[in-house]
């Protein structure tokens, strides 16, 4: 098998079409964020983006895209954004993990989002859940579980839609629009949660913003960025910004207008968008690893994702467990206990809560 890194840019018309065929024909990368094309557009903003592309004689048989950082550090494509990482590759194709990461020029690959199934994985990766809204089997059966599983919450969210259109007006709903005044409206409402939770805002650094701008204009069969938005009577009340292949949806950036937070707008907003999702002919709407109230409530299933690395003898390698390993122990050890969580999350809130003081 030889290997090549080359930056996107390099890619042609006959890798990009390899890819697809290879990432179409196995479902466990069916996801937006292992697409040539999110690669690519991260690739346009970060000169630091590159892919191996694996042949086997004068067949194409694997793409393993990558970000290469100082000291020999790798990491994935959007690394810190996507709930998705991994290789894609034929079935059934063999690999040393340490021989591509060494041919990729690196010292060590660190994940956080990896699919199962793939070769990079090993026993000493952590596992984490990562919710999922299965709609193989249609809208109507989903709903019947979230009724049979959460049926409280169901019976609540459809009473506060009620509600907020008897207070506020008559809901429309904009599936996939392309608005950017829309998509400007949902990632202020982003900035704001990010602030009021104590949270970084993502949004402040401009190349994530030309990068949901651009995925926003990308629109094929295989792949799309999807804004989604909810109003009543005329003014957004929430929204969602996510990625597709041609059946899977994936969770990215959800958000609404806390003036209406009486309502359970992004609950009333899920349920909206999942029913459309599925009559545009998604099957899977992955809601992303997270331990969050509502991804528990509104999922039907789930899949795992592992966090973790491959490494090889370096020193870029060795520099990298010092810095980053213990740190992410802590942090793992941290989200899986409830208490240790809640108490964590109720301290950022608190610090967003005086960061927005001291600001306005």
């Amino acid at each position: 098998m030889r290997v090549s890194v080359v930056h996107p840019r390099e890619l042609g018309d006959p890798e990009i079409s390899a890819w697809r065929a290879l990432q179409e024909d196995d479902p466990a990368v069916d996801n937006p964020f292992l697409s040539p094309e999110f690669t690519l557009a991260v690739g346009e903003l970060r000169d630091y983006v590159r892919v191996a592309v694996l042949s086997d004689g004068p067949d194409l048989v694997g793409f393993f895209p990558f970000e290469r950082h100082p000291l020999g550090t790798g990491k994935p494509v959007g690394a810190g954004l996507t709930d998705a990482q991994g290789l894609v590759r034929a079935k059934g194709l063999d690999l040393d993990p340490r021989r591509l990461i060494k041919q990729c020029g690196l010292g060590v690959f660190e994940f956080d989002h990896l699919m199962a199934g793939q070769p990079l994985l090993s026993d000493r990766d952590s596992r984490h859940p990562s919710p999922i809204i299965d709609l193989r089997d249609g809208f109507d059966s989903y709903i019947a579980t979230v009724k049979e599983n959460s049926g409280k919450t169901y019976k609540s969210t459809v009473a506060k839609s009620r509600k907020l259109q008897r207070d506020a007006g008559a809901i429309r709903h904009d599936y996939a629009t392309k608005e950017q005044d829309a998509l400007r409206t949902l990632l202020g409402w982003k900035t704001d949660q990010y602030r009021r939770t104590g949270r970084t805002d993502r949004f402040a650094r401009p190349w994530i913003v030309q990068l949901v701008e651009r995925l926003l204009d990308t629109d094929n069969e295989h792949f799309a960025g999807v804004l989604d938005m909810i109003y009543v009577d005329g003014r957004p009340v929430a929204g969602h910004f996510g990625l597709r292949t041609r059946n899977t949806l994936v969770g990215w950036f959800p958000a609404y207008d806390t003036t209406f937070a009486k309502y359970s707008p992004g609950l009333i907003h899920h349920l909206a968008l999942t029913e459309r999702a599925a009559e545009a002919g998604i099957q899977v709407f992955d809601l992303g690893r997270g331990e969050k109230e509502y991804k528990e409530k509104l999922k039907n299933g789930e899949y795992f994702v592992a966090e973790g690395r491959v490494a090889r003898r370096s020193v870029g390698a060795g520099a990298h467990w010092i810095l980053q390993v213990p740190v992410r122990k802590v942090r793992n050890t941290v989200l899986a206990s409830p208490l240790l969580r809640t108490t964590a999350d109720r301290a950022l809130k608190t610090y967003g809560r005086l960061r927005t003081a001291l600001q306005s």
